[in-house]
């Protein structure tokens, strides 16, 4: 029986059930066997969201109208490349369930679409292309936009032409779709004279030209783009489109300091929940770490039409000389099974991170012996003033993060850290000018060894020389903490150990969250630890600063400091 959220319309199918079947399927699949984990977050962030839909304090709504509209619109467009069972598109579940979430999802407050970003990250041979030709058409003839401009932006014009090509090719095999719309096709663009609107291509050349003003941005195969000059010109001229929409398509790639990976990661967190971003909607069908790539029931997760597309065949025989080859192997991992090259894996479990979200009361640290750590990063980036304390076996933190205000706003233009919300509610200081002020930060430090009995507090000696000076002219019990292995690998194990048993309380703060997704963990020749802030996704300061408040609170047990009474020294 279908969904009540997904009552059959006048369409061909009921393409949303089939959606929330797919959601409850991927969901369901805890042990990973034919969806990975990142299919399976997205499906449950859909389902949750589904749940969410009649609270007054959630913006949106799902009106399978609109989610069943766009999958029909596909249907009736015919295949333009390979040979097909059917001469007409036919829409699989993961491809069902990639529009009708990108355009089911509707903003209560005016019914506009809900996500203005949509990432989706596959294997070579899905038909992201094809799929991606059909939203073109659609948001050109279906959206009651006026003079609705698709722009489909690419490193190259022969990329650009991957997708302008089919949407040209179905415009001109479906006389119905160009009648019904008075739609032209030329050989360069694509028009619709009812509302004024046209479908084209660009490059990296014509990217640079002012007045672009696009209804849908599309960026195609984004890892190779090598600098995100295109990806901002699109992004920066959403303006004053009510539905605009940035969507990205593309296969795994090698450069993981590019705007591409920097999407893929931003996707990551919002999954994970790590960063909330209502507006964005991604999904990542690879292989989970750890599978074997040469297994074949793994490979179903990269390519979830396998079967269709790509064949067996082909599969197999990339298989076959991957085996034999370790240069195939790469390009295997990376182009069929969506696997990236130099990729750093973060260290901690986020699924571990977030059960101690445990408020951080003053009631609870009133009187508690506490340590602190304190990394200032560079001037115009993130510093970060961590507090810790151990109650009753527990580790309770709290952070203090301080940001200029010229560092606030392009990131948060650019939309991958939520610097400004962050501020907003109190978790961000934001500093006026072009660099930290570091007297705010050290007006904090001051309150705070008044308030708490803090024992001692670690800092990194580089860019920290005046205001450590100042802290120590004032008292303060500043130690300095080099930044290696000997320093950190002791309070890294016992973090790892306090996450997995669940004795850690930060209180649900988003910033520490957010670093703690991004750190990478830098190990020596016997396996000992420390940050490697080179390879770390993103900022780490916080977590830094923490590690140094646990690592200075172990030094100390046999000084009778409170210490959890089954705490072992962890092998450095």
């Amino acid at each position: 029986m279908a969904n009540a959220r997904h009552a059959p319309t006048d369409h061909a199918r009921n393409y949303c059930e089939i959606a929330y079947q797919f959601a409850r399927e991927a969901a369901a699949d805890r042990k990973g066997s034919k969806h990975n984990k990142w299919v399976r977050l997205a499906a449950k962030r859909h389902l949750d969201d589904l749940k969410k839909e009649r609270r007054k304090d959630f913006g949106y709504t799902f009106d399978p109208w609109h989610g069943n509209d766009i999958c029909d619109f596909a249907e009736k467009f015919p295949h333009v490349e390979g040979a097909w069972d059917s001469p007409t598109i036919v829409l699989e579940p993961p491809q069902i369930f990639i529009l009708a979430v990108a355009f089911g999802w509707r903003r209560k407050s005016d019914h506009g679409r809900r996500f203005s970003a949509v990432y989706i990250e596959m294997a070579r041979k899905g038909a992201k292309s094809t799929l991606t030709a059909v939203i073109a058409n659609y948001c050109l003839a279906c959206e009651d936009e006026v003079g609705p401009k698709i722009i489909i932006g690419a490193t190259t014009g022969d990329q650009a032409n991957k997708v302008f090509e089919p949407a040209k090719q179905m415009a001109e095999r479906t006389p119905e779709f160009r009648e019904a719309f008075g739609v032209e096709v030329w050989a360069r663009s694509i028009s619709c004279s009812q509302n004024g609107g046209y479908i084209q291509p660009i490059n990296a050349k014509s990217s640079t030209q002012d007045g672009w003003n696009p209804h849908v941005g599309i960026l195609d195969e984004l890892h190779a783009h090598k600098d995100r000059g295109i990806y901002d010109v699109i992004r920066s001229a959403a303006g004053a489109r009510r539905n605009f929409l940035l969507w990205m398509i593309t296969t795994a790639g090698y450069n993981v300091e590019g705007v591409c990976y920097e999407q893929r990661t931003m996707v990551t967190k919002i999954l994970e929940g790590v960063i909330q971003a209502d507006h964005y909607f991604g999904v990542i069908f690879t292989i989970d770490e750890g599978d074997d790539p040469l297994d074949e029931k793994v490979w179903v997760k990269a390519n979830p039409m396998i079967g269709i597309t790509p064949s067996w065949e082909s599969m197999r025989s990339h298989a076959a000389e991957a085996k034999a080859s370790p240069d195939s192997m790469g390009e295997f991992k990376t182009k069929k099974l969506n696997v990236w090259t130099n990729a750093k894996h973060a260290w901690l479990n986020m699924e571990q991170w977030k059960r101690g979200a445990g408020a951080v009361t003053d009631e609870a640290i009133e009187g508690a012996p506490c340590w602190a750590g304190l990394d200032l990063a560079s001037v115009s980036d993130i510093a970060a003033w961590v507090l810790a304390w151990w109650v009753d076996g527990r580790l309770k933190v709290r952070g203090r993060y301080y940001l200029p205000e010229a560092t606030v706003r392009p990131r948060t233009e650019r939309g991958n850290v939520p610097y400004q919300r962050w501020a907003n509610e109190g978790w961000l200081t934001v500093t006026p000018g072009e660099v930290t002020d570091y007297d705010w930060i050290e007006r904090d430090i001051g309150r705070d060894l008044e308030a708490y009995d803090i024992q001692a507090a670690g800092f990194d000696p580089w860019n920290a020389t005046q205001i450590v000076g100042h802290l120590l002219e004032e008292g303060a019990p500043m130690v300095e903490m080099r930044q290696g292995a000997k320093t950190f690998h002791p309070p890294m194990k016992e973090l790892e150990r306090l996450l997995k048993s669940g004795r850690i309380d930060h209180g649900n703060d988003p910033v520490l969250a957010w670093m703690a997704s991004n750190i990478v963990a830098r190990r020596d020749q016997n396996d000992n630890m420390a940050p490697d802030k080179k390879n770390s996704h993103e900022k780490i300061d916080g977590i830094v600063a923490l590690l140094m408040a646990l690592g200075l609170s172990l030094t100390q047990e046999e000084e009778g400091v409170a210490i959890p009474a089954d705490y072992e020294v962890p092998m450095a």
